[in-house]
Parts: structure tokens; sequence; C-alpha cells
């Protein structure tokens, strides 16, 4: 399974990707960007976003993928920082599958990824 992380910080990009290839997801592509995921949708079955990032904000993302007839049914995790129960409504009224808010445990990534994916 193609897994897209998205995420402005590099750090938290290699936390995620290491999570999952322990997980046994390595078939991972990142970006830092809304922008620069799009560009590297092809293939992709599964979207772990951020939501502040700078150029296009996750949500924006979200939108923007949810609205392509080809992507509109890839699973969506929005991991972030933003908690808020107004926020989380609103990513998942606009697609998101599941929601992390940071700081999250490995099991917690893995978990939450096992709940979206088609078994």
């Amino acid at each position: 399974m193609k897994v897209l992380v998205v995420d402005d910080s590099a750090t938290m990009r290699r936390i995620i990707i290491k999570n999952l290839n322990d997980a046994g997801f390595s078939d991972t592509v990142e970006a830092e960007n809304g922008i620069e995921a799009i560009s590297r949708m092809a293939g992709v079955e599964l979207v772990l976003t951020d939501w502040n990032m700078p150029v296009m904000d996750g949500l924006s993302f979200v939108k923007e993928i949810r609205r392509n007839t080809a992507y509109a049914n890839v699973p969506i995790v929005m991991i972030t920082s933003i908690g808020a129960k107004k926020e989380v409504v609103e990513a998942l009224k606009q697609g998101v599958n599941n929601y992390i808010v940071k700081p999250f445990t490995p099991a917690i990534l893995i978990e939450k990824v096992k709940s979206v994916i088609p078994n």
C-alpha cells in the first residue's frame, strides 16, 4: 500500500514514516505541503496529512483531493496539533476519515491507520 505523508516538518515526516515502516507499511512518499502532495498523489492508497503547512494547508489539500474523482475515496488521516472539537468536526465534514492530535504514540498512529484501510 502506497502511503503519502504530508507535513512541513521533515522531522515529523521521518517519525511518521519510521512508525509506518515498523508496522509493515514500507511504500511511502512524502511532501512538505498540499501543493507538493497533489503532485505526488499518483498511486497513493492512503494519505496522512498535517493541517498547518505553508503554501497549501492540510484542510485545503483535503478539499482539493476530495473534489478529484480519482482520489475521492482515498482514506485520509489528519495528524495535527489542532485538537479543538470545532476543527475536528470541520476536518471530518471535509472528508478526513480519522484524526490524530500531536503528540501521538506509534500505537495510536498505527491503530488510526488500520481503522481507515480496507482489510
